[in-house]
């Protein structure tokens, strides 16, 4: 295949989404505007009993954000100063920053470099040299769900809380069961470039505990049960109604996103393939059946070389992340030092995420993994 003429290929195309749906979505904005009901309206109410359903939960929980998702899922569990939670060196800061703003102390256990995801046996060994772990906090990184089996069975055993950063990976699966379903709380974003994205930030909980559920519900609203009155401080973490009803008008067409995402996955699997392309794809965590593919990231020692030749081919990329969390400067006083984690540090800084958006044609997915073989057939 000769590499086609320069073209532009963002990374993500909000606009495709939005000439599609967009009518839909004006009309729910116009809606709420016609209501002039803002805070938690009827709209939030509802978009939370479609979430459960769609998450297999009894309940979910509107809020602000999904960083406020993690910081009220860990409030919720009573986990506060003098607590450890484990989670991976490998992920958006909110992840570890959620810990800290509890007044609680990170713990990390490195990752499976085929996976991104935690590594069973680094987990082992946090837990053995951090006895005052009260939580774990996995996360279901670029839409493919953490090895669950083992983290619940190892929470269980040691009487330990399962907190689910899903905020990538809403409807993906692990042995049948929906990201958020899986521990005591599943903590979501809706941030415009999720696969389920807003008009601007929001977050939403899930849990099947009518006490978690009732916590959560108070600790959004200044930890409020009854109007002015307020048993706990809380925080002031609502999901707007307006977001809620772009989130309503989007829901319908999630599955149809993803299976698209699916699709483009498998054409970059066989294009690079065909092309002996010679960069890492992402495996999947055994029993992770469905794999949502917030992110089609792959794996490269030239990264940084070859992002700047796919720039100059009009092809958008990212890294994600270039700086595991133990490194990151305010994190120090942890002190982690350098080597620790030596697969997310190996990942960090050979990780590029390539276009995967539904709307994504397979003219361009060849485009890229023929851009990206003529890169590698160049240094050989």
């Amino acid at each position: 295949m000769e590499i086609m003429t320069s073209r532009r290929i963002p990374l993500l195309d909000l606009h495709a989404q939005f000439d599609a749906v967009g009518g839909e979505i004006e009309d729910a904005i116009r809606q709420v505007l016609a209501s002039q009901k803002f805070i938690l309206g009827e709209q939030v109410e509802r978009l939370e009993k479609e979430l459960a359903r769609y998450c297999g939960t009894r309940f979910a929980v509107g809020c602000a954000s999904g960083t406020d998702a993690l910081v009220l899922a860990l409030a919720a569990l009573d986990i506060g100063p003098g607590d450890e939670v484990l989670t991976t060196p490998f992920s958006f800061f909110a992840t570890a920053s959620a810990i800290v703003r509890v007044g609680a102390r990170p713990v990390f256990a490195d990752i499976d470099p085929a996976t991104f995801n935690l590594d069973p046996e680094a987990v082992e060994e946090a837990l053995k040299a951090h006895p005052r772990i009260k939580a774990l906090l996995p996360v279901h990184l670029f839409g493919a769900c953490a090895p669950m089996g083992y983290l619940c069975r190892v929470a269980q055993e040691r009487g330990l809380a399962v907190i689910e950063d899903a905020a990538q990976a809403i409807g993906a699966e692990y042995e049948g069961r929906r990201a958020g379903s899986l521990g005591q709380v599943g903590c979501f974003s809706f941030f415009p470039s999720k696969n389920l994205g807003g008009a601007g930030d929001g977050g939403l909980l899930t849990t099947d505990s009518d006490e978690v559920a009732a916590r959560l519900r108070s600790l959004r609203v200044h930890g409020s049960k009854i109007k002015y009155f307020h048993e706990e401080v809380g925080y002031n973490s609502r999901l707007d109604t307006l977001q809620a009803a772009v989130l309503l008008a989007k829901l319908p067409h999630l599955d149809h996103w993803t299976a698209a995402r699916q699709r483009n996955a498998e054409l970059y699997r066989r294009y690079l393939g065909e092309l002996h392309a010679p960069v890492i794809v992402p495996a999947p965590v055994p029993g992770c059946n469905r794999h949502v593919f917030n992110q089609f990231v792959i794996r490269t020692a030239d990264r940084d070389q070859l992002r700047g030749f796919l720039s100059g081919q009009g092809i958008a990329t990212e890294v994600y992340y270039p700086l595991p969390l133990p490194n990151q400067p305010c994190f120090a006083y942890l002190g982690n030092l350098a080597g620790a984690f030596p697969a997310a540090e190996k990942c960090a800084a050979e990780c590029l995420a390539l276009p995967v958006y539904p709307e994504l044609p397979e003219d361009a997915i060849a485009y890229i993994s023929e851009s990206i073989a003529a890169f590698h057939r160049r240094r050989a």
